[in-house]
């Protein structure tokens, strides 16, 4: 069944003392991981911070089961969203972004894409770790599509039927190594280099919405989806023209606002209309 306009689904994992979860107090958290989904149209109204359990959107997907039996946790279950943490909104077997996607220059260029390792996805409130001596880092906030289905040969016609909704992502960037690595794998795909989340909005007209960061409260020049080259339906018949997108693929679809140089010690929020934000702290590495 299709999602109604304006839902958000979000992939949370409840809050408990560990002794909850584990008999060894000792022992860490079980990784559980849950669905839930909220259709008030004030995100931060009462309504907007109570969640209704659901059956995970990924139903292809192993990496995107929920997790076993848990009391209060059962499908159609009303949670709050002080009961909870945000993850990012699906655990992906591909992550990809489009290269030089900004404007008419973008455009009159043949599209590309590049790959972002699946391992580099955090959620929000996770740190970014900076690698010592990486060199300058720049966020990147940019609208990311979340796969609902199994695509292959989209069209234009039916690109949107592959699309569960939108969700944010941060496309952080290591400078230096984007231009020693002309595949740009070593600059996108460090650890942590995907922050995502908090939650998918499905039904988004995604054609002109604001995009932008904010940095240590700081907020950067915006832009705007409008000022992206190659758009959403065009870039999904272009990925699937020579690959398999899976459920809970994140396609980043380009950043055509303003960045800064991050730091450990920083707060990186990038923020994309009709979403909200995602807020990561900047850490060191190790």
């Amino acid at each position: 069944m299709t999602p109604p306009l304006q839902r958000r689904i979000a992939r949370v994992r409840p809050l408990a003392p560990v002794s909850a979860l584990s008999p060894d107090p000792g022992t860490a958290p079980l990784p559980e991981q849950f669905f839930v989904a909220n259709d008030a149209v004030d995100f931060a109204g009462d309504a907007g911070r109570t969640w209704t359990v659901v059956d995970s959107p990924f139903p292809g997907s192993r990496a995107n089961a929920a997790s076993n039996h848990r009391p209060g946790w059962e499908s159609g279950a009303r949670v709050s969203e002080d009961s909870f943490t945000f993850l990012a909104p699906s655990v992906p077997a591909n992550v990809l972004g489009m290269a030089h996607n900004t404007g008419q220059a973008g455009r009159d260029l043949p599209p590309q894409a590049f790959h972002k390792a699946a391992t580099s996805v955090i959620g929000p409130g996770e740190a970014i770790e900076l690698p010592a001596g990486i060199g300058l880092v720049e966020p990147e906030a940019e609208l990311a599509v979340v796969i609902g289905r199994t695509a292959k040969k989209l069209t234009l016609e039916t690109a949107h039927t592959a699309v569960l909704g939108h969700t944010i992502a941060n496309d952080v960037t290591a400078r230096k190594l984007q231009k020693s690595d002309e595949l740009w794998l070593s600059a996108k795909s460090q650890d942590t280099f995907t922050p995502a989340g908090p939650w998918i909005v499905t039904g988004l007209d995604h054609a002109d919405l604001p995009v932008g960061v904010v940095h240590n409260g700081s907020a950067l020049p915006a832009a705007s989806t409008a000022g992206l080259g190659w758009k959403v339906d065009e870039i999904l018949v272009y990925l699937t023209s020579f690959m398999t997108l899976h459920p809970g693929d994140l396609v980043l679809t380009g950043f055509p606002a303003a960045s800064a140089g991050i730091r450990p010690g920083d707060t990186v929020t990038c923020r994309v209309g009709g979403i909200g934000e995602l807020t990561n702290p900047v850490s060191a590495a190790g």
